[in-house]
């Protein structure tokens, strides 16, 4: 089984607590990308980022001196939103580690396909931007089938838990393998998902697979952190949907 999982927009420092043990799959893609944004001069980068001068200023000066090929932070105790402070990579024994490095699957707009261990830089940069790279003005169409590809190797059940802003970069290709976990509570007979709470979810979820070591769909049900139960009702063949009690 393949999980995915989005980025955090936050990232942190941890070369001082933990090593990257693999190098991304995708590095000289990444590359690519990295340096036509290295081109760009403030306004530019502003208007590709749509973020404050604060961080623009900030993204500017790591594009500039950052280098990909000398990345020293672990790409999984490096995001830090909400799913992963629920998921807690940090503390994780070293079977859960074992567990998340063969099956968890972070898409990034910039590296593509990461692995927990890959070594990465700061960046900000959403699946969602329109850039210029290569002839293609985005990045799904930079990217292709190029992740799902990787993601299919072994034809695997692939477990989605991104945002749809991620999962969009592969769901053409692998709709057949991708069944989709969604974390939702019951308003006038309609599932309504509450983003913050369905992150935290995600986080905790992943936690739990790692920490029992779950390989089925079937062990995925008895998920009931937060209050949320499985709703065989609403689930499908494609959807494992978890409602809040």
């Amino acid at each position: 089984m393949k999980i995915i999982i989005s980025p955090a927009k936050k990232m942190i420092d941890t070369s001082d607590s933990f090593v990257p043990s693999t190098t991304p799959r995708f590095l000289n893609e990444a590359k690519i990308i990295f340096n036509e944004i290295k081109k760009l001069d403030k306004e530019e980068l502003k208007t590709v980022l749509k973020c404050n001068d604060q961080l623009v200023n900030l993204n500017y000066e790591r594009y500039a001196m950052n280098k990909l090929e000398k990345a020293n932070m672990m790409a999984l105790v490096t995001y830090q939103g909400l799913q992963y402070q629920e998921m807690a990579p940090h503390v994780f024994s070293d079977n859960a580690w074992d567990y998340v490095n063969k099956n968890l699957v972070i898409l990034s707009g910039l590296y593509g396909y990461l692995r927990p261990s890959d070594a990465v830089v700061h960046y900000r940069l959403e699946m969602q931007t329109k850039i210029n790279i290569k002839k293609h003005t985005n990045l799904y169409d930079y990217w292709g089938d190029k992740i799902a590809k990787e993601l299919l190797k072994d034809n695997e059940i692939i477990l989605n838990l991104a945002s749809k802003e991620y999962s969009d970069v592969i769901e053409s290709y692998c709709k057949d393998n991708m069944v989709t976990v969604v974390f939702g509570e019951r308003v006038n007979d309609k599932i309504k998902v509450k983003g913050t709470l369905a992150k935290m979810a995600r986080g905790a979820l992943v936690r739990m697979m790692a920490e029992k070591n779950i390989t089925t769909i079937d062990g995925i049900k008895q998920f009931d952190d937060y209050g949320f139960v499985y709703s065989e009702e609403y689930s499908s063949n494609r959807e494992i949907v978890f409602i809040k009690s």
